[in-house]
Formats: C-alpha cells, sequence, structure tokens
C-alpha cells in the first residue's frame, strides 16, 4: 500500500519540484520510503516522471523500493504500484515457468514483468486492489490501470493548455493534485456540488475540482507522451460471468476461504475490525480458521450505550478465539481530534470520520495491516433496500393502469403522515418525504435507488444551490457516464441483483472505498476487504437469486459459510451499523465550530451555497425540526470546511 504520483511533460525543475510536492503530500500514505525516476528524453525534452511513497507490507527489503524498472528483452518498463496483487505468488509461479527470473520476493515486481511482457491485456489476471501507472521507454506510453471494483482511486488532470510545460497529472489523492501548484486558480466542479448535495459525497469521474477527474473501476487507459489517450477500456464488469445457478454452497465456501486467506499474505503484523455484525464476525472466524496463532481484533466503543457494540463483539472474539481489544472512543478525545480526523477527508463527504478513529486505534497498537468484513451487506442483500426497491417497482407495475396523478396524491398524503410535518422553512428530508418523488420514478429502479438514498429533496438541493442549473448536468443526482455504466451492469438483471450491483458501485464504490482508504492511509494503515474481491463477485453471481439473498436481510449464506461453529444466538438482534454518537456529538461540543461556520455567509456563498437557506437548515436541525438527520446538516459542514482548507471555491 502506497502512494503514487508522476507528470507527462517537459522534464524541467519545475516540474520535478511539483512532483516532490506530491510526493511529499502523500507521506502518510508511505512513511517507510520516497523515490523520485524520471524517463528519457525525446528531442523536445519531453518525458515522464514518477513519484512514490512506501508502506513495506510484503518484502520489506530494498529490492521492492519503487519506481521500479524491468528490461524486457532490451525494452526498459517503469512502474509506480498502490496496493496488493493477492495472487502475486501464482502469477510468478506462471511467470517462472515461461523461464522468467524476478529478483524480488514481492508483488510488484510480479505484476511489473507480467505486464511488460502481456501488456495492458494482462491487468485482468490481476487479484487484488490496485492503482498503478507504467511507462513503455521505447514506445514512449503510459499505461494507467485501477482495479475492478475501485477499492484504489487514481485521480488524473489533463492541463487545458495545449502547449504547457506537462500535459497530464496523476495521484492517489486528491489533495497531491493540488499540491502540486500547477493547476492555476482551482475551481470547485458545479457537478460536484450537486453530487455531494444529492448523495453526501462526490459520485463519478469527476471531482470537487473542475478539471480533476477520478479513472473509472476497472478501467485501463494508454497515453501518449502528449498526454493524449490512445486507447481505454473497462476490462471487468460486475456479473460478466453471470451463470446462476452454477455455484454451491460449498463452492462459494472454497472462494471466500481462499480470499480471507489471501488476504492474510503480509510481512508485517495484521489484525482484523471486530463490530460484532455478521461480516466482520465471518471474516474474523475465517481468519481464525486459517491461522495457527491467535489473529488481533479491534473494536471501537463508545460511552453511548445506544451506539456501543463492544459487549458483542466481546462474546464473539471469546467464541472465535482472537486475542481482542476494546478502544474507547470518548466524545472529548473525538472533539480533540476534530480537526486532525477532517484533515484526513480527500474530498468533501459526510462519512469517513468513524473509518479515521478505528485506523489510528488499530495503527497506534503497532499494527500495519486491518482486515474489514466491508462488502457482505452489498453481496448478500443485508440492506433494506433490497426488500422495498423490487417491492416499490411491483407496486409500480401493477398500478400502470391507476392514473398518475391519483397516485401521487396518495403519496403525499402518505409522506405527510409518516415524515411529520413542520412550520417552518425546512421540510423533513427523511426517505418516507421522498415517496412522492420515488412513487413518480416509476420502474427506475435507479431512479428510486438514488431518492431512497438522497440526504435532501430534490427541491429542497435547488434551493440550497445558488446557481440551481448546476442541478440540471446531473441524472438523480449521478453524472451521465456513472448512469450509463451502471444502466450497462443491471440490464437483464432480476430487481434484486439489480439493487446488489447498484449498492456496489455507488454505495460501496463511491462512498466507502473511497472513505476509508483516504481515512486509513491518512495514519499509514493498509485496509484489505476479502469480500470486495473480483473473484468473489464474480463466484455470487453464478448462484440463483435464493442461494444468495433468500431469506432477504438475513444474509444466511454469509452465515452458514463464515460463522460456523459460532452460537447463532450470539448474531440474533436487530442490525446496526458502525456509526459514531454524531447526532448527540454535534448538538453539544461540537455545536459552537459548526454554528459559526454555517452561519458565515460569505463561508457559505464562497461554495455555491445559499446562505439563508443553510442558516435555515441549521436553525432547524438545532431546534429538533423532525426529519433532519445529522448526516444533513454534517455534509454541508465537511463540503465548507474542505474547501475553505484547500482553497477550492465556485468561482
Amino acid at each position: 500500500m502506497c502512494g503514487i504520483a508522476g507528470l507527462v511533460g517537459s522534464v524541467t525543475s519545475r516540474n520535478r519540484e511539483a512532483l516532490g510536492r506530491m510526493t511529499r503530500a502523500m507521506a502518510h500514505r508511505g512513511p517507510d520510503s520516497e523515490g523520485l525516476w524520471g524517463s528519457s528524453l525525446d528531442d523536445r525534452g519531453h518525458g515522464c516522471l514518477f513519484g512514490h511513497r512506501r508502506l513495506a507490507i510484503i518484502d520489506l527489503s530494498s529490492a521492492a523500493d519503487q519506481p521500479m524498472t524491468d528490461t524486457v528483452k532490451g525494452h526498459a518498463h517503469t512502474i509506480v504500484f498502490n496496493g496488493e496483487i493477492y495472487n502475486f505468488k501464482t502469477l510468478r509461479q506462471d511467470l517462472e515457468a515461461r523461464s522468467e527470473h524476478i529478483a524480488s520476493s514481492g508483488d510488484t515486481a510480479v505484476m511489473l514483468r507480467l505486464l511488460a511482457l502481456d501488456g495492458p491485456e494482462a491487468i485482468s489476471r490481476l487479484r487484488g486492489m490496485f492503482a498503478f501507472a507504467l511507462w513503455d521507454d521505447q514506445a514512449r506510453q503510459l499505461t494507467l490501470g485501477r482495479d475492478p471494483l475501485g477499492i484504489k482511486p487514481l485521480y488524473v488532470c489533463r492541463n487545458p493548455d495545449r502547449d504547457g510545460e506537462w500535459s497530464l497529472l496523476f495521484a492517489s489523492e486528491l489533495r497531491a493534485v493540488l499540491a502540486s501548484q500547477l493547476l492555476g486558480h482551482t475551481r470547485l466542479d458545479p457537478r460536484a456540488l450537486a453530487s455531494l448535495l444529492w448523495n453526501g459525497f462526490v459520485a463519478g469521474t469527476h471531482t470537487s475540482v473542475a478539471g480533476v477527474e477520478l479513472m473509472r473501476p476497472g478501467e485501463v487507459r494508454v497515453v501518449d507522451a502528449r498526454g493524449a489517450t490512445l486507447s481505454s477500456r473497462r476490462y471487468w464488469h460486475i456479473g460478466a460471468q453471470a451463470h446462476g445457478g452454477t455455484l454451491t454452497e460449498e463452492g462459494l465456501r472454497d472462494t471466500l476461504t481462499e480470499s480471507v486467506r489471501l488476504h492474510m499474505i503480509s510481512d508485517v503484523p495484521l489484525g482484523i475490525f471486530l463490530s460484532g455484525g455478521i461480516d466482520s464476525s465471518a471474516i474474523a472466524n475465517m481468519a481464525q480458521k486459517a491461522n495457527q496463532s491467535p489473529v488481533h481484533t479491534f473494536t471501537l466503543a463508545f460511552e453511548e450505550t445506544k451506539y456501543d457494540e463492544g459487549r458483542f463483539s466481546r462474546e464473539i472474539a471469546k467464541a472465535i478465539g482472537t486475542e481482542h481489544r476494546e478502544i474507547l472512543l470518548t466524545e472529548d478525545q473525538f472533539s480533540t481530534s476534530l480537526e486532525t480526523a477532517i484533515d484526513t477527508l480527500d474530498q468533501p463527504t459526510f462519512d469517513g470520520l468513524n473509518s479515521y478513529f478505528i485506523s489510528k486505534a488499530v495503527r497506534d497498537a503497532g499494527l500495519t495491516v486491518a482486515l474489514v468484513g466491508t462488502g457482505g451487506d452489498e453481496l448478500f442483500g443485508g440492506y433494506p433496500t433490497f426488500r422495498t426497491l423490487p417491492q416499490m417497482q411491483q407496486w409500480s407495475r401493477r398500478g400502470r393502469m391507476v392514473p398518475s396523478a391519483l397516485k401521487q396524491l396518495a403519496a403525499a398524503g402518505v409522506a405527510r403522515v409518516l415524515s411529520g410535518s413542520s412550520s417552518g422553512p425546512t421540510p423533513p428530508q427523511t426517505r418516507w418525504a421522498k415517496l412522492p418523488d420515488m412513487v413518480r420514478s416509476g420502474e427506475d429502479l435507479l431512479a428510486s435507488y438514488q431518492y431512497a438514498y438522497g440526504l435532501f429533496l430534490p427541491e429542497f438541493q435547488r434551493r440550497l444551490l445558488l446557481h440551481p442549473e448546476a442541478a440540471d448536468a446531473m441524472v438523480y443526482g449521478l453524472a451521465p457516464e456513472l448512469v450509463h455504466d451502471l444502466e450497462a451492469e443491471t440490464a437483464g438483471l432480476s430487481p434484486v441483483s439489480a439493487v446488489s450491483v447498484l449498492e456496489q458501485r455507488v454505495f460501496l464504490g463511491e462512498r466507502l472505498l473511497r472513505d476509508t482508504d483516504a481515512a486509513s492511509m491518512a495514519v499509514s494503515l493498509e485496509t484489505r476487504l476479502p469480500l470486495v474481491d473480483s473473484v468473489v463477485s464474480d463466484a455470487v453471481t453464478r448462484m440463483t437469486d435464493a442461494q444468495r439473498f433468500h431469506p432477504l436481510g438475513r444474509k444466511q449464506i454469509l452465515r452458514s459459510i463464515g460463522l460456523q461453529g459460532l452460537d447463532p444466538a450470539l448474531f440474533e438482534r436487530p442490525k446496526q451499523g458502525f456509526v459514531m454518537p454524531f447526532d448527540r456529538w454535534i448538538r453539544r461540543s461540537l455545536g459552537d465550530a459548526m454554528d459559526s461556520t454555517m452561519r458565515d455567509a460569505s463561508m457559505v456563498r464562497a461554495v455555491g451555497l445559499n446562505p439563508e437557506v443553510v442558516a435555515g437548515l441549521w436553525t432547524a436541525f438545532k431546534s429538533g425540526a423532525p426529519g433532519l438527520y445529522w448526516s444533513r446538516v454534517w455534509a454541508i459542514y465537511a463540503l465548507i470546511r474542505w474547501c475553505h482548507r484547500h482553497g477550492v471555491f465556485i468561482s
């Protein structure tokens, strides 16, 4: 796990200094070593520059340092790589069978040799989480690639000045791109603002900074020495190998067991985050079965009983036989560390701080790698959306003959009763309040999905924006390109399987994975996700819906496989996601800091929001108005705070 950065263009002292700033800005991602490299130059003095920060996990020797160069058949190839290739030992054996000798015992050298020999097509053979850049010195071409499910980010920026000293920048973090100081005037992308107000995070290839894009998951791109794209394609799609009913439970057991085993390969201490839920307990249980000595597990505990799952985790850890540690996070500790925690956000988001605090606790305990159970809900139907959205689609289909106006009238009545009412200017923003919009979406599953998860009602989003037309460029809060990809991957699927794709690509891929990467790497911790794995994803799509999802909400097949040997009674309790007592803390210890920001008209206006509407939202929240959860105001605060911290404004 590392941080990578690079530049294509003139190899001048100015650009070398810019690369140094980008690399140093990611020192937290790789405290063990730093590497800088420059390619040979063409007749214009142009070439490629790479920077790398290393967090040593596999092969701790200098033989695994990056940037790494390999000469194959007289052609030099150089790589910078962030992530882990879990099947590198198998790939090494295949290469050795081809009479290829590799000096380093790590995965980077294997990946480099494979790509140098077989080209970009070889990326489909890599199993893991990764973002990389590979320079072919003879062809004068740069290959950029990202893992299938988007665990590792890769940000890319083109120079709008075709005659400029550089043509393309890339880095593992958006903040590193900003640190280059090569972008000139940085501007908040209005599409990103509209996306954040809908989702609570920026979804899609555009980012918070206009002109900087995030490569798509499963994308491989080849560019020339001028930064022009020669080719770009998605090499992997969810469900591309789907053959419902061809995989048995025993087959899935073997796949999950192998995934956990591969994710445990490490030359440094490793632990597991145990929240007490089914997913993390399954990972911990399978990991312990694969290990001869007790594995280390960690739980973040709170003084507030409502949010504390420490007692459950304690019992589960004892039953599994792990060496367990409980870390108490108090309100005072949280508020004291808040400024540092917020600065770990690579893009504005209402999530991510919980990942930061558990990551910091694990890292402070002396561990460098942590396994997490993220992904189980998305794969096996653990969210309410798996039940409610297909039901709504079915009701809409049955009600085709009912006049639209009548359905809207009924939905509005139900919404008023169930969402509560407010006499002020800020109406409830709950899921029930969105019912009329969801009914209006009819049989469009993606639209219903986005309405269900939206932070604010569409009408209120437009009120929040100084320039409401920014929302018109989006489709249900998503970029049209992302909508196109989602529609392609859900085409022909059953409703429940389609919801799984949406949960994996949007909630998991655009929010959880990105926030977890930024938060964990902020404290130099590598987070691994055995359930977020392309081979596991391919496996579950070869099961029938009944095998995989039913009974809905229980994740029964994951229970059967992952919790084997544990008392089922340990898990017979209402589902509770890993959340922190934000609502209480915002109203108390964080209230003053947030109040001064949310009521500062100039600060709010600078990020493209309407100061009067934002102040009204904050007042309504503080007064306890119905249907205004903490996430609504926190998303606004995180946006304002991030933009002013990094000097990114709407104009």
